[in-house]
């Protein structure tokens, strides 16, 4: 086996650095992106090979696959997976992605019209549909009890809980706003004519900000855009907490995957109400991803989109800033295994040993339980695996 032993040095510079060292052996958590929901872009035999190799350099507690409707597939992997005593979980989609096996009542921005979706791969369209439908809400559990129920999963990983973003320009975040969620709007307080009368008056002014701290996000200028995206917390993570729930009931495990605190508020995703409702949660602290979640590319929209809009800082994305977005969700009552990139492509994860290492030595600084390794552990270099043996007791 090649030997990274540039890598292996570089955490004992880094514990030197911060001054800690991690108290335990962190947990990991593997994805396995199956593509879409017709179509596996891998048998089980070549998934298990992955995983067992993957498994004899570092330590898997979970595995999250989905979300091919193949049931053989997981059954198998399943069988696998519990015999080393790993839980499977499934990769499940709640207001996205979803179109080709749900009837669904999409999500409308505040003029009422879908807005428009990003198409980074083929299946993932990035389709969002209303958080407040019952419906939709319906429809997944549906087609997790129609599908699923009996391939062996000991919990589910929810994706794509939340609106759109500034993927879609201001009409993104600016939404759902369509009749369901404004009468949700109107019994928190929030009225959705005057907040499109006020965005017409003020156009980007409108979101101006005068701070932010990690912990307690951005605090808007206007007291109605303040009130609309706490609001919009509300109604779509209680949405959320409603599918989560349903689970949970069922005796499952149940994590969530969350953007990082920076950009949260935008689309929906109340980390306090979520952090009741969930077993652990995955916050895609993607540094170096540009593509949707990723917290630059994400945050350089949200400057394109509303360029008049004042007080939004420059950040970093160094050690410093990954801090202080784990310190903003070191409280919550739920396991914390943020997500760090370990997929490698040039233009949209440019993704090094290097980085992987300084990630995860950070996350453990803070005393968090593990990191899922994101997003594909199928297409994910040895060396960016490799490297973390560094963090196992020798």
């Amino acid at each position: 086996m090649k030997k990274y032993w540039i890598i292996a040095l570089l955490l004992p510079l880094l514990v030197a650095c911060t001054g800690k060292a991690p108290e335990k052996e962190p947990g990991f958590i593997v994805q396995v992106s199956l593509g879409s929901w017709n179509h596996p872009h891998y048998p089980a035999e070549k998934i298990i090979d992955r995983l067992e190799a993957v498994g004899s350099k570092i330590p898997v507690e979970k595995v999250i696959i989905g979300w091919s409707l193949d049931d053989e597939t997981y059954l198998q992997i399943g069988k696998y997976l519990h015999s080393k005593g790993i839980q499977m979980l499934l990769w499940l989609p709640v207001f996205a992605e979803t179109e080709e096996v749900c009837d669904n009542e999409m999500a409308l921005d505040l003029w009422g019209n879908v807005p428009s979706d990003f198409q980074l791969v083929k299946g993932e369209g990035f389709r969002f549909t209303c958080p407040s439908s019952k419906q939709n809400v319906a429809n997944i559990i549906a087609l997790y009890e129609e599908n699923f129920s009996d391939c062996g999963f000991d919990g589910v990983f929810l994706d794509r809980i939340r609106t759109q973003s500034f993927v879609s320009g201001v009409s993104g975040v600016l939404n759902c706003c369509c009749d369901e969620c404004a009468e949700h709007f109107k019994e928190l307080g929030v009225g959705l004519d005057e907040v499109r009368a006020a965005w017409e008056a003020k156009g980007d002014k409108f979101l101006s900000v005068t701070s932010y701290t990690p912990l307690e996000g951005f605090t808007f200028e206007d007291p109605l855009a303040a009130a609309f995206f706490k609001a919009k917390g509300k109604i779509v993570s209680g949405s959320v907490a409603t599918v989560a729930d349903y689970f949970r009931n069922k005796g499952m495990t149940v994590g969530m995957d969350l953007y990082a605190p920076l950009m949260a508020q935008f689309v929906g995703q109340d980390y306090a109400l979520l952090a009741e409702h969930t077993d652990f949660i995955k916050p895609m602290l993607y540094r170096v991803t540009y593509a949707p979640a990723g917290i630059a590319f994400e945050y350089e929209l949200l400057k394109k989109s509303i360029p008049e809009a004042e007080g939004y800082p420059d950040f970093e994305m160094d050690v410093a800033f990954l801090d202080g977005q784990l310190e903003a969700m070191a409280a919550l009552p739920c396991d914390k295994y943020p997500g760090i990139e370990i997929n490698y492509k040039r233009t949209v994860a440019p993704t090094s040993p290097e980085y992987v290492v300084e990630s995860l030595q950070t996350v453990l600084k803070h005393h968090f339980n593990g990191a899922v390794l994101s997003w594909n552990i199928m297409e994910a270099p040895d060396s960016h695996i490799e490297c973390l043996s560094v963090f196992q007791s020798k």
